[in-house]
Parts: structure tokens; sequence; C-alpha cells
């Protein structure tokens, strides 16, 4: 994950190796910043081949009950990097069921259920990651998530700041916890970001989108700013990703929801599905398109 917000994991086996390939351009619209456009990016062969190599296995090999689960939870990893998100279900639910105690399929599973809407049972999933692995960092992010999602602000704060304080100086926990502390007192919220932007590092990417959230940057700039100190063919494509939920945020939050949902759009055609931006940006769309029939109707 390093300073990505992702909620993938590192595959187990070291013999597998994932490279996902991709060209993404950008063509701004004459009178709105919104209509840039992108090229998906597409999975590489050797994600393909992956697949192949763990089905062989799980169809062939003898394996003992702890093996068969993390074959099931790779490939589901696998299967959740390329958006099959039903087939990576199924895995991570076979995982549970031969080794009950593996804390990251609950993790994956109460992310899904997130994105349904299951509250309840995400809110489960979440619990029981914590339970059993109580430094699992990215379950305080996960259900901090779903409670925002569920409206339940005030806990959604409070794992938002758990999450937060294990590492001040990553711009995007910076960003969850604003997103929920100005569902509580929004003046609050922007004081504390501002704070809290002390604390990062001036030139990193995730920096320039906190920059954007306090008026400090344009998005002309931060457009621009996507296509620097690139170190992956992805990076860039993962960096728009991340732009355009959090443009649309701002955009949501003033009442803009055509613009939004066009941002949103535009985040889940980078098809970077591992990243918490492109998870959420479907049911932010939803949301969005609910909100934009209610001001028609």
């Amino acid at each position: 994950m390093n300073q990505k917000i992702r909620t993938a994991v590192v595959l187990a086996m070291a013999s597998v190796s994932m490279l996902l390939t991709g060209c993404v351009s950008t063509q701004p619209d004459s009178d709105q910043q919104a209509s840039i456009r992108v090229a998906p990016v597409s999975p590489d062969y050797k994600l393909e081949i992956t697949l192949a190599k763990l089905n062989e296995i799980l169809a062939s090999v003898e394996l003992t009950p702890e093996q068969r689960a993390r074959f099931h939870y790779d490939r589901g990893v696998i299967y959740d990097r390329v958006g099959l998100r039903i087939l990576s279900r199924i895995d991570f639910h076979q995982a549970l069921k031969l080794q009950p105690n593996l804390a990251d399929a609950y993790n994956f599973l109460g992310i899904y259920y997130t994105q349904e809407s299951e509250f309840e049972s995400a809110y489960e999933a979440f619990d029981a990651v914590l339970e059993l692995s109580p430094d699992y960092d990215y379950a305080y992010l996960n259900r901090g998530i779903s409670l925002y999602y569920g409206e339940r602000m005030e806990l959604a704060v409070s794992d938002m700041s758990a999450f937060y304080d294990r590492d001040p100086s990553d711009g995007y926990r910076v960003l969850w916890l604003y997103l929920a502390e100005r569902e509580v007192d929004e003046q609050g919220a922007q004081a504390q970001l501002t704070e809290n932007r002390k604390r990062l590092q001036p030139n990193a990417w995730s920096s320039a989108l906190v920059d954007y959230y306090l008026g400090q940057k344009s998005k002309e700039e931060v457009f621009n700013l996507a296509k620097e100190g690139l170190k992956h063919p992805n990076e860039y494509a993962e960096r728009l990703c991340e732009a355009y939920f959090y443009m649309a945020k701002i955009a949501q939050k003033r009442g803009d929801n055509a613009e939004a949902a066009n941002y949103f759009r535009l985040a889940l055609a980078t098809n970077i599905y591992d990243f918490v931006e492109h998870r959420y940006a479907r049911l932010e769309l939803a949301r969005t398109n609910e909100a934009l029939k209610a001001t028609t109707n």
C-alpha cells in the first residue's frame, strides 16, 4: 500500500508477479475541466497466467486446508484487482471456511458489504478483523468508511482519527479524516485540515490533493502535478482516479451534483479497481444520481 490508500494485500506467493499496464491521456473540454478523458488501464497477460496457475493448483494439487485457504485468498485478491468482485467474494468466503482466522479475507468482505450498503454486515466483518489483528491499520480506515456511508459520523470520525494517528504524514489519511469531520463540524474540520497539512511532505502527490481542498491549488495545477515524478506505468492513471474522486467530493459538497457525477464516472473509467477511490466512486455515483433526480422532479 505504501502511501496509497489501497485495500488490496500483497500476495503471499513469492513466485507470482503481477503487472498492470495501460495508457492514459487527458483532453480538456473547451469549457469544462471535468470533461477530461482517460483510457482505462487493462490487465497484463501475466495476471491471466497467474490466475491460470492458481486455478490449476486448486484443481489438481493436494493441499492442506491452510494452503488451500491461502490459494483461495490469493486468487480472490487477483479477481479483486481486475474487478471480478463476485468471483473474489466467493474465494474469500471459501478461504474463511478453511481458515476462519484469516483477517485479510474479512477485511475484503467488509469492503464488499460496504459497497453494497450492507453496513451491519460490514461492521461485523471489520470488527472480526480487529479482533483477530488489533494492529490491522487499514481496518480502521475501512470500518470508518463504512460508518461514513452508513451515516454514523461520530463513530466514523473516531475510526478515521485512529487511522490518521498511525501516520500523520499520509495525505490520504488527512483527506478521509476531513471528509468525516466536516459532516460533524465543517468549520472545525477545515481548521483541522489546515493544521494537519503542516505534517505532510511539501511535494508529495497526496499533499497536492490536500492543497486543493485548502484552496491553495487549482484543478489545472493538480492535473499538471499528476504527470510529474511518475515511477511506474500505471501511476498516472492511479493519480487521476484519486484526483477525480476527491474533486467530485468537493463538487458534491457545494451542491454541483452534475460535475460530481462526471468526476465519479471518470474515476471509474480508470479501472484502478483496488483503490479506495475507485471502490466507492460507484456508490457515490449512485447517490449523486439520486440527488440529481430529486432536483429535476
